[in-house]
This record gives structure tokens, sequence and C-alpha cells, in this order.
């Protein structure tokens, strides 16, 4: 299994840049994010984002797929956001929310089995730049792990996931506490998980 080290949520343009190259090429990462690590691939890559589901063991039927952007206008050309989303958004990313939006027809058919994609601007500078260096949004799903210690340090998190994933980001510590949802699918967008954020302007 690949890892690459970083350092405070800070990669080089380098480091970033081989990062989107690996998922370019349709590699599945581990990779850290404002709340829990995630699972991720390009999210315009087909056949990584079915690998990523049958890992996770998701249903795309039954389960809304996540993306991650690195601002607004990038999300705003895979999901229709509306003006009160786009206050939402606008006031309360960069941060470990994710807005279920209703989805584009540009992404992938996994994702229009709902017709809808979850939308995550992460505090997080790495998968940020990531997603900039790759030029389009990163499938992320969170790690599973049963054991606190398993989601918070990086080298359990690699261990774990030897074998099954190609790489791993290995920066800060984990978190253990996942995003806090909002179904922004109706015209008044409503909050459907509380997790590590209190979102501002509902």
């Amino acid at each position: 299994m690949k890892s690459i080290k970083i350092w405070n949520d800070a990669p080089s343009d380098k480091q970033a840049q081989q990062i989107a190259e690996r998922l370019k090429d349709g590699e599945i990462w581990i990779i850290p994010t404002d709340s829990i690590y995630g699972i991720m691939c390009d999210a315009l890559n087909p056949k990584a984002v079915r690998s990523v589901c049958e890992l996770k063991g998701i249903n795309p039927e039954k389960n809304n797929l996540s993306i991650i952007c690195n601002e607004i206008s990038m999300a705003a050309e895979y999901a229709r956001i509306g003006d009160k989303t786009f206050s939402l958004m606008r006031d309360n990313t960069p941060g470990p929310i994710t807005f279920i939006c209703k989805a584009q027809s540009n992404l992938p058919k996994e994702f229009k089995k709902r017709k809808t994609v979850g939308i995550r601007i992460p505090d997080n500078n790495t998968a940020r730049m990531i997603a900039e260096k790759l030029g389009n949004p990163i499938l992320t799903t969170t790690i599973d792990f049963e054991d606190e210690d398993y989601a918070r340090n990086p080298e359990l998190i690699m261990e774990t996931y030897d074998g099954k994933a190609d790489g791993i980001v290995i920066g800060e510590e984990g978190g253990t506490i996942p995003t806090t949802i909002i179904d922004c699918t109706e015209d008044s967008p409503s909050i459907i998980r509380e997790g590590i954020f209190s979102i501002q302007g509902l």
C-alpha cells in the first residue's frame, strides 16, 4: 500500500498533484478530512466509484453518495444549488457538513439511482487541494472502524486497509464524529443528522 506523509494539513503542490494523478488513474486512497478519514476516488471514474461502493458495502440505490469539492463553484457544476443552499454553503463552508442536493446529469450512473449527491467542502486543505488538482470532485465515504484508535491513528488505518485501498495520505489525527447532514432537496433545507458541526442559518 502506497503512502504519502504530510505535515499540519499542508501538502505541497507536488504531493497534491501526485495524489490527484493516482486518483485520475483509478486508484482508491484513504485521505484525511475535517471529520473522519475517508475512502476516496475520482468521482467521475465509474469503475473506481463502483470499487469504493463494493469496498464499503454501499448500495447506491439506497445510500447517498458524497463528493468533495474544492469550492462552491465546483459543487455547482455537479449539484443543483438553490439560493438558500448557496447562502448556507457560503456561510458554513469550509466545514464538516454534507449538503444533500439534487444531482446534475454529469455524474456517473451510480449517483443517478437516487438522483441526489452529498456535497462536501471540508475544512481540510489536503482534501480540497487534491480536488483542485484533480479538476473535478472526489467521491468520499468514511472509513469503517470499531475502535476509536483505528479512526484516529493513520498508521492503524493503513494497517486496516492494506490490500483493500491503493494508498493512504498519512496526515493529522483523524476524528470519530461524522459530519452534520443538511437536506437541501426541498425549498427549505433541514438538518437530518446532527454531527460535529452546528450550522449557522437554520
